[in-house]
């Protein structure tokens, strides 16, 4: 069975496929049947690597009398497809059901309803519906026909700056780091490299990394500032348009270069151009930073000698905020609200109410400050408490769980043990260590999203049988040993709270 549905016992399900079935006499499972062989087939064809990278996503939306529409999440993924792989995929369609004709769309709310049938399409396409240019936004814009201007960057907000960024003990490091970079005079080499920024959404790396932008230019410094994706749109487009080297030779050519969201970064090809340009400016002592979701050895999509390579920099994370920080946030937004819609504030207890009940960070802020806006305009109540509590009810987490990572199970069982972390991660088999180890692995498989390869690498690069010996092992020693189980009960307790 292969992973990410793309074979199945026959309960795939694929959206639009039971409405617009094949008017030539098939059926909803003759359509899922040819679109299984279709995958197959080219999974078989361009190999695991690239299948995994651009492939997974794509989902059957219908079969309509020799037409065939496949959707995928975004744009960029689209428009990378009908460039290298959709003759290849028409004609994998015309063998496996006698289809001559494929539309390759990106996936809406809209086109996603339950019994749409497919888009008619003109009598003239008779192979290949043709590729629809993108509208220009900031991750595909209209500039880059010449795949170089990538190195112009992507857009900055202007509102993004070191002035307008609240300061807190979860925050301080990183912008004291950040300023550090971008106020370096142009020539004096990096201060760290690379400076690799984490934290989970709405925390301010984005900020923090347009900050770096703006500022480094007023200091005589040349500073790109990348999204992932803009960055993977200008590779292919260059690798499509046989500029590749020009591409190289202007990023290469700067003093800081600036990537978001790293862990948007996909396929071998462009992960190794990547990691070729980071080597490439800092062994020439060029600037380079980054943020993304996660510490480095968490991005398990990277090739380890890139994960290596940023976490030899400066690694900073960004925390939560706390309530004192949010508070402040608040009252600065409060501020600009109250500029556009004068008479617009909001009492002390609601504040607090909304700093300790409403999320922990500032787009979760945002969102219920637009609640009270929107109640206290559209209604005309003045806002009070009781308001506030049922306009933002659906945003309060009383009991939002927390992400839990690897490196917490290790550090809490490492402790609770008195082993060290490196003993876990080592090949020793002594008593005093295997049974940490695989109460470690046990706990990682339980509190964690990451599948058995993936805690096995992250346990000295171990093989997934081992993480399942150690989960299933552990797993029957807790039904039956009272004081094991409740030692992992503590344990579970204490990673929750770090």
């Amino acid at each position: 069975m292969f992973k990410d549905g793309i074979e199945s016992s026959g309960k795939t399900q694929f959206p639009g496929v039971a409405a617009s079935a094949s008017a030539r006499g098939g059926s909803d499972s003759d359509a899922r049947d040819a679109w299984d062989r279709v995958r197959r087939r080219l999974r078989a064809e361009v190999g695991e690597e690239v299948y995994s990278s651009w492939f997974p996503r794509i989902e059957l939306d219908g079969i309509n009398d020799g037409f065939v529409r496949l959707s995928v999440p975004t744009r960029f993924l689209k428009t990378w497809i009908q460039q290298h792989y959709i003759e290849r995929l028409v004609a994998l369609w015309q063998e496996e059901a006698s289809a001559d004709r494929v539309e390759l769309i990106v996936r809406t709310a809209v086109m996603r309803t339950p019994g749409a049938a497919p888009m008619p399409v003109r009598a003239a396409i008779t192979r290949v519906a043709p590729p629809v240019e993108a509208e220009p936004t900031p991750s595909t814009p209209a500039s880059l026909t010449n795949p170089a201007e990538v190195a112009n960057g992507s857009p900055l907000d202007p509102r993004l700056t070191f002035s307008t960024y609240h300061l807190g003990d979860s925050n301080r490091l990183a912008h004291a780091a950040a300023l550090k970079v971008a106020h370096a005079p142009a020539g004096s080499g990096p201060v760290f490299n690379p400076l690799y920024l984490h934290a989970a959404v709405g925390l301010g790396k984005t900020h923090l990394l347009q900050a770096i932008a703006a500022d480094g230019a007023g200091h005589g410094r040349r500073v790109v500032y990348l999204t992932a994706e803009r960055f993977m749109y200008g590779f292919v487009a260059a690798l499509k348009s046989q500029s590749s080297l020009a591409f190289k030779e202007q990023l290469r050519g700067i003093d800081t270069l600036v990537i978001d969201d790293l862990q948007f970064l996909q396929g071998k090809s462009v992960q190794q151009e990547f990691c070729h340009t980071l080597n490439a400016l800092m062994d020439s002592g060029r600037q380079v930073v980054i943020a993304a979701d996660r510490p480095p050895a968490e991005l398990d999509a990277l090739e380890e000698r890139v994960r290596s390579r940023l976490a030899g920099g400066l690694v900073v994370e960004i925390a939560p905020l706390d309530d004192e920080l949010k508070l402040e946030i608040l009252n600065a937004r409060i501020a600009t609200l109250a500029q556009q819609h004068p008479g617009f504030s909001v009492p002390h207890d609601v504040l607090n109410f909304i700093a300790r009940h409403c999320g922990q960070n500032g787009r979760d802020l945002d969102g219920a400050l637009n609640r009270l806006l929107a109640h206290n305009q559209l209604t005309s109540r003045a806002i009070t408490l009781e308001m506030a509590e049922t306009a933002v009810r659906d945003l309060v987490r009383s009991s939002e769980p927390k992400r839990v990572r690897v490196d917490d199970i290790l550090r809490v069982v490492a402790k609770h043990y008195n082993v060290s972390r490196a003993d876990i991660l080592s090949q020793r088999r002594t008593a005093n260590v295997v049974k940490p180890r695989q109460i470690a692995m046990y706990l990682a498989k339980m509190l964690t999203l990451r599948s058995l390869p993936e805690i096995g690498r992250r346990f000295g690069g171990r093989d997934h049988t081992t993480v399942l010996h150690a989960v299933r092992k552990i797993d029957g020693l807790v039904g039956t040993d009272r004081v094991l189980a409740d030692e992992v009960e503590t344990l579970k307790r204490l990673v929750n709270d770090e």
